[in-house]
């Protein structure tokens, strides 16, 4: 069907297009081809530096110009300008309004009216005597001295410009046919002849160069998509799946290896170190108050009752700590002391 379109289309078209269009396409092709897959590349790439620079920039470059200028400028706007602006239109009012309507109301308009009186009194004076001796005198020189001028000038007027007409047509006429010999018929010899013929071939291999460019971008198109899925793929095979198997199969098994043989047993002994060494502590804190109430004691001759309490002390923190038959603390592991952690957390 396209083949038979293309055969139907080409129908009415000349030899020239046809010899002109396969050449011109292959050539176009092969210089847009390069251009398109660079264009693509360039449109990937804003893209993503876009996403992931500049829009956050953008952001941050937003909201510290609010901050620097939008935000003070505001704050001045609403709590300085605005109301410094009302201070100042109440005293305006005050101090130049009123003081003015006073005077205008009181001063200017009865002086207005008293300058427009006397301005109406002297312009009826002038006028009664431009009438009498401006108006009077000009109409009778117009009726009798230049009416009569005039209709004289214009009549000789109208014959040199008769006679002006009559020498600017036959001059015309000369220089139409001369330019029109001289210009006209070999300018429209040569658009007929030489350039109509011309730039109808021009138009024909600027057409064809068109569609051939439009032609060759979508195939550059089609072909950048191609080498683009070709890369992604290339790139998936060789980096992102190894990586992920890699991962997948040997350092996630790997740390669970490693967690469940060092890190467990070594947290586990860490914990039951730090249990002895509160135990020992305690048993050394139990001791040393024992000594101290045994020395007051002896020294002050305090009653039995704070050395049996010390007593009391010093035997319940060995029981808790587990000691042995021979007084020396240990952590009893076995026995099911209240500091032995559950087995299996």
């Amino acid at each position: 069907m396209d083949l038979e379109r293309s055969r139907e289309r080409s129908g009415g078209e000349g030899c020239l297009v046809v010899a002109l269009r396969m050449p011109v396409r292959i050539v176009v092709l092969v210089l847009v081809v390069p251009v398109r897959m660079v264009w693509d590349a360039l449109v990937v790439a804003g893209r993503f530096l876009g996403d992931t620079v500049l829009r956050p920039v953008g952001r941050a470059l937003v909201w510290v110009g609010r901050a620097v200028f939008v935000w003070p400028f505001v704050a001045l706007w609403r709590w300085v300008l605005v109301p410094l602006g009302t201070a100042l239109r109440w005293l305006g009012a005050v101090l130049v309004v009123v003081p003015a309507g006073w005077l205008c109301r009181w001063v200017l308009t009865p002086l207005g009216h008293g300058i427009a009186a006397c301005a109406a009194a002297v312009r009826d004076a002038l006028a009664w005597l431009g009438h009498r001796f401006l108006v009077v005198p000009s109409v009778w020189l117009y009726r009798w001295v230049l009416t009569p001028v005039g209709h004289a000038l214009a009549w000789c007027g109208r014959g040199l410009f008769t006679l002006g007409a009559l020498l600017v047509a036959g001059i015309g006429a000369a220089l139409y046919w001369t330019v029109r010999v001289l210009v006209v018929w070999p300018a429209c010899a040569v658009w007929r002849w030489v350039l109509a013929p011309v730039g109808r071939v021009l138009g024909v291999v600027a057409r064809e160069a068109g569609a051939a460019l439009g032609h060759a971008w979508r195939v550059a198109g089609y072909v950048s998509l191609a080498v683009g899925r070709v890369l992604a793929a290339l790139l998936r095979w060789t980096v992102v799946e190894p990586a992920r198997r890699l991962y997948r199969t040997v350092l996630t098994p790997v740390g669970h290896a490693v967690r469940d043989a060092v890190l467990r047993p070594v947290a586990e002994a860490a914990r039951g170190a730090g249990r002895v060494a509160r135990e020992t502590l305690r048993l050394v804190r139990a001791t040393a108050r024992q000594a101290r109430q045994d020395v007051r004691r002896s020294l002050l001759g305090d009653p039995g009752t704070a050395g049996e309490q010390g007593d009391r002390e010093v035997k319940g923190a060995r029981a808790a700590s587990g000691t042995y038959g021979n007084g020396m603390p240990g952590a009893s592991w076995g026995t099911g002391t209240r500091g032995e952690r559950p087995a299996g957390r």
